[in-house]
C-alpha cells in the first residue's frame, strides 16, 4: 500500500494564483494516480469525508466539477474542504476495507454513520466443551460453539435464558473445577452438578440437544416427547415427575411464542429495507435465524451523500465487522454499488460464502415487504420525534429567555471523591438526544484541594478556548450549580469574547422541598418551573447524565487506586510488576484468589515473592 499526501491551502499566498489554492485544482489533480485507493477530505481541524474509488483521479475530478445546487450536501461539504489526501491501494477490495476502517475510526461528519452500531447479544452453547453451558456473549466467533441471535431485545433474550435455565438446566460455572460438594444451584435444581460427578454425560448431552432444538425453533418433536413423558409419569402415579414435564412444556410454549414470525426454510438471513424521502434515507434490518424473525433494527440517515445504491453499499460495509459477521444470505431492496466487490469483502468477514440477493417473489418477497414497511414507518416516527423536539425546544427558549434555539446542549459537572480525583464531566445532547461521541472527561490539573469554582474555571477555559478556536460551541451551556458557577462561566466566556455565541444557564439541585432552581445571566432570582414541566425534566435529564458520566470515571479511578494501594504494600512489587500482574490476572480479586504456585508461573516471580503477595493480600482482605 502506498500513501500519497497532497495539500492545498484555501487562501492563496502572496504571488500565488487562486487556482493553486483550490484543494481540487487542476494542478493537484494532475498528480493524482488513476489507480484504486481511498481519498480523505479535510477541513482545518477534522476529516470531513472518506471515500474509495476505482480511479482516484476520475473520482476527484467529478468533485472538482460538481455543479449541483449550493445547498446540496455535497456542495456544502466541498465548501469546507481545505486539503485532500489520497491513499493508493493495489486492489479495489483493499480500498473498500481501508475505507470502512477509516470511517469507523474517524466517523467523518459527511459519511454514512450508523448511530445505533452496538453489537447485539447472542446466546452461546459451548459445544466445544465436554459439558456445554449456555451463556450470553456479544462476539460471534468461529470456535466450534453454536450461537443464536442476535437478540435486539435483551429483555426477551434474558427471559428465554431464564426459562431454559429453570427447565432445561445446564452447568452455570464458567470453568469446570472438580468439587467435593455441589454448589447451591444443584440444591435448587438449576444445575446437574457435573463438577461433583453427579451428572450422567449421556443424559446431559440429551438435555443439550433439547436446548439446541428449542433455540433452533425445532420444537415439534420435543413437544411430543414431553407430552408422552408427562402422560407416562402420570399413569405411573409419579406426579412429581409429571409436574416437571408439565413445567417444561409450559416453558417451551412461552419460548416459541416469542418467535412470532415463522417462514419456510432454515436459512439465516439479514433482510434490508430502504426508503428515501427527499434527501433523507431510512434503512430497516430484519434478523432471520433458522426461518424465524428474531429481531429488527433501524437507521435514519438525515442527508447521506450518494444515490440509493451507494448509500446501501456504505451501510453494509459499515455495519458488518469481524465481531458482527454477516449471515449466509442478505436480502436487499436493490443491487448495491460495487456488488461483487462487496460480496467478496463480506465473505472474508464470514469466512464463508455470502449471497447478496434482490428478492423477486415468494417468501423472500414477503420478508422484503416487511423490511420496506419498517423503513417507511421510521419516517413517521422521526417526524413525530422532530415535532416533539421542536415543541420542547420552543418551550425551553421561552421559559429561559434564550437568544437561540437550544439545538445543541452541553452540561458541565464538577465532582470529586472526598476532595480527591477531581474531574469535570461534559455531556452533549443534540436535538434532545445524547451525542455520546462528544462526551468528555477533564482531569483537574490545577487544584489538589476541593474548590468547585476554581475547578469549574479550569475546565471552562479548556473547553471554551478549544470551542472558540474550532468554531464548535453549544447553543446552551448548562452548569451544575447556582449563581457562583454561572458567574465563573460568564467571566470565562467574557474574557474569550464569546458571550454572544451561546447561552448560559445553571441548574441547582432540589433542597428543602423548594424544587430545582434555574439561573440565567441578568436575573436576580431563580427561575422555578413546575415539577412536571417538560423543559425542566429535560434539563434535569441532561444534568443527571453528566452526574452519571462522572461516576463512571470515578469508579475506574477508585478501582485503580485500590489495586495500587493493595499491591504497594507488597515488598518487592514496583510499577512494572504491578502492570504485569494486572495484565495476566485481569483484576485484584483474581490476584488475591491465586495460589503461590500460580503466581510463580509469571516470569520474575519466585517462591519468596509469590508467598509475600499471597500473605499480604490475604491479610489485607481479612482486615
Amino acid at each position: 500500500m502506498q500513501i500519497t499526501l497532497k495539500t492545498a491551502a484555501k487562501a492563496p499566498k502572496p504571488g500565488q494564483s487562486p487556482d493553486s489554492a483550490n484543494p481540487l485544482s487542476a494542478e493537484f489533480l494532475a498528480t493524482v494516480s488513476h489507480g484504486p485507493g481511498v481519498y480523505q477530505m479535510f477541513s482545518r481541524r477534522e476529516i470531513l469525508y472518506v471515500g474509495k474509488a476505482r480511479d482516484l483521479r476520475k473520482r476527484l475530478s467529478q468533485y472538482a466539477h460538481f455543479s449541483g445546487p449550493p445547498h446540496a450536501k455535497t456542495a456544502v461539504m466541498l465548501s469546507h474542504v481545505e486539503r485532500v489526501e489520497t491513499i493508493l491501494t493495489t486492489t479495489e477490495k483493499e480500498a473498500l476495507i481501508l475505507e470502512a476502517s477509516l470511517i469507523k475510526k474517524h466517523r467523518p461528519r459527511y459519511n454514512v454513520i450508523l448511530r445505533d452500531d452496538k453489537n447485539y447479544p447472542f446466546l452461546k452453547v459451548s459445544l466445544a466443551e465436554t459439558w456445554p453451558r449456555l451463556s450470553v456473549t456479544r462476539k460471534r466467533l468461529k470456535d466450534g460453539n453454536r450461537y443464536f441471535g442476535p437478540y435486539t431485545s435483551s429483555g426477551e433474550m434474558h427471559a428465554t435464558l431464564q426459562l431454559l435455565s429453570d427447565q432445561f438446566p445446564l452447568r452455570h460455572c464458567r470453568t469446570l473445577n472438580v468439587r467435593k460438594r455441589p454448589c447451591l444451584n444443584y440444591q435448587m435444581g438449576r444445575c446437574p452438578a457435573p463438577c461433583a460427578g453427579l451428572a450422567d454425560l449421556d443424559e446431559y448431552r440429551k438435555r443439550v440437544e433439547e436446548v439446541l432444538a428449542i433455540l433452533e425453533g425445532k420444537t415439534g418433536a420435543l413437544k411430543q416427547e414431553l407430552e408422552a413423558g408427562m402422560l407416562a409419569a402420570s399413569e405411573a402415579l409419579d406426579f412429581e415427575q409429571a409436574a416437571l414435564y408439565r413445567d417444561r412444556l409450559q416453558a417451551l410454549t412461552s419460548i416459541t411464542e416469542r418467535q412470532v414470525v415463522s417462514l419456510s426454510g432454515e436459512l439465516d438471513q439479514d433482510v434490508f429495507g430502504l426508503h428515501r424521502q427527499d434527501a433523507s434515507v431510512a434503512v430497516a434490518l430484519l434478523f432471520v435465524r433458522g426461518g424465524l424473525v428474531t429481531g429488527a433494527q433501524q437507521f435514519f440517515l438525515a442527508d447521506p451523500i450518494g444515490d440509493d445504491a451507494a448509500v446501501l453499499a456504505q451501510v453494509l460495509s459499515q455495519y458488518y465487522t469481524i465481531q458482527r459477521q454477516p449471515p449466509r444470505e442478505l436480502l436487499l431492496p436493490l443491487a448495491p454499488e460495487d456488488e461483487t466487490l462487496l460480496a467478496e469483502y463480506l465473505a472474508e468477514l464470514r469466512e464463508g460464502p455470502v449471497t447478496l440477493s434482490v428478492a423477486q417473489r415468494g417468501s423472500r418477497m414477503q420478508l422484503m415487504r416487511m423490511a420496506q414497511a419498517n423503513a417507511e414507518k421510521l419516517f413517521s416516527e422521526e417526524s413525530r420525534k422532530e415535532e416533539s423536539w421542536q415543541a420542547l425546544a420552543t418551550s425551553l427558549r421561552h421559559r429561559l429567555r434564550l437568544s437561540r434555539f437550544p439545538e445543541v446542549v452541553e452540561c458541565l459537572d464538577i465532582s470529586n471523591l472526598l476532595g480527591k480525583q477531581a474531574v469535570g464531566s461534559l455531556v452533549c445532547f443534540v436535538h434532545g438526544e445524547k451525542e455520546t461521541g462528544r462526551f468528555r472527561h477533564y482531569r483537574i490539573r490545577t487544584k489538589d484541594s476541593p474548590d468547585d469554582y476554581a475547578m469549574m474555571r479550569e475546565v471552562l477555559e479548556r473547553r471554551l478556548s478549544k470551542g472558540k478556536e474550532e468554531g464548535d460551541l453549544p447553543d446552551l451551556l448548562l452548569l451544575d450549580g447556582g449563581k457562583g458557577q454561572l458567574a465563573v462561566a460568564l467571566d470565562v466566556a467574557g474574557r474569550l469574547g464569546i458571550l454572544g455565541n451561546m447561552d448560559l444557564a445553571g441548574i441547582a439541585k432540589e433542597r428543602h422541598g423548594e424544587g430545582e432552581k434555574l439561573f440565567r445571566p441578568g436575573r436576580k432570582d431563580a427561575i422555578l418551573l413546575p415539577a412536571h414541566a417538560p423543559a425542566l425534566l429535560y434539563l434535569m435529564r441532561v444534568r443527571d447524565e453528566a452526574h452519571r458520566f462522572g461516576i463512571t470515571l470515578h469508579r475506574r479511578l477508585r478501582g485503580k487506586d485500590q489495586l495500587t494501594s493493595a499491591l504497594d504494600a507488597v515488598p518487592g512489587i514496583g510499577p512494572r510488576r504491578k502492570r504485569q500482574l494486572l495484565a495476566h490476572f485481569g483484576s485484584l480479586r483474581r490476584i488475591r484468589e491465586s495460589s503461590a504456585k500460580e503466581l510463580q508461573a509469571l516470569p520474575g516471580i519466585g517462591v519468596d515473592l509469590a508467598a509475600a503477595i499471597v500473605r499480604t493480600l490475604q491479610e489485607g482482605e481479612g482486615g
